[in-house]
């Protein structure tokens, strides 16, 4: 194999997002005490960034006509990787994360069995159904820490909550990615959300999303489960939210960026509010 062609391979899989998702199951696990089951925690980290990263690959793959166009800079479109190369590397690495996932607790093995499921048929049925796809994307974001919770066998109020806020938050970032992406999408003909209702009423759903997501994020300061340091870490991401939301009117680019620190913000909340309780 030639060193453009292993590079092509593993640009395709997002690296850092995949990695990233595998440190959200390990925050997932942590947030419910989970550190005691370092195996199971270890399994389930490892199946997420084998898992995103096969998701990642495939997307490419059927993503790679409408990526000449968007982002033509991609190993496929550029020739570095056949689109044949790029659905063998996907199923290995879907194999491999459903090898990990079979040690883990029943509930972690049905959420693992859904998610890839989910991942495989995104491209081809979700992604093209005005806000389906965007619904979809959000679910997978936000179960990867019920996945690192289940791993462990304790599923608590707090990691449902920050499952919630993520999953929301993330579908509202998705919705302006689709902003973005309007003139790629419109010229393969898919029919995402901002172009079945248009630009400025898709960004203005993505808002209110968001304040969904931000209406649930002092629960579990108000319900006792953490203390103020969770709060005031918490309050922080809110307002990176907003900022973002703000800004993905006048820069789609910028706003789903920062729309992603600040998603992250928020689960560094979750860790600062177990660390707190824990001390």
């Amino acid at each position: 194999m030639t060193g453009e062609r292993a590079r092509g391979l593993f640009e395709l899989t997002r690296p850092i997002n995949a990695v990233a998702a595998g440190a959200l199951t390990f925050i997932g696990a942590f947030v419910v005490g989970g550190l005691d089951r370092p195996a199971m925690v270890a399994a389930a980290a490892g199946a997420t960034v084998l898992a995103v990263a096969a998701g990642n690959t495939m997307n490419d793959y059927f993503d790679r006509e409408i990526d000449r166009i968007n982002q033509p800079d991609r190993a496929i479109p550029r020739g570095a990787v056949t689109p044949r190369e790029a659905l063998v590397s996907s199923l290995v690495l879907f194999a491999g994360a459903v090898a990990l996932s079979l040690f883990l607790p029943l509930l972690a093995v049905a959420i693992a069995v859904v998610n890839l499921l989910a991942l495989v048929a995104y491209t081809e049925l979700f992604k093209g159904l005005p806000g389906v796809g965007n619904a979809v994307v959000g679910y997978l974001g936000g179960s990867t820490f019920l996945f690192g919770a289940a791993a462990v066998g304790r599923v608590t109020a707090a990691v449902v909550v920050l499952f919630a806020l993520a999953a929301l938050s993330t579908v509202a970032r998705e919705i302006v990615k689709d902003v973005e992406d309007l003139a790629g999408d419109r010229e393969e003909g898919l029919k995402t959300l901002p172009i079945a209702v248009g630009e400025r009423t898709a960004l203005w759903l993505a808002v209110g999303l968001l304040a969904v997501a931000l209406a649930a994020s002092p629960l579990p300061y108000v319900q006792g489960t953490f203390g103020w340091p969770y709060l005031v870490v918490v309050a922080l991401a809110d307002l990176a939210m907003i900022y973002a939301a703000v800004e993905s009117f006048a820069d789609p680019t910028a706003g789903q960026e920062h729309l992603s620190y600040a998603m992250f913000l928020a689960a560094a909340a979750f860790v600062v509010g177990r660390v707190a309780v824990a001390l």
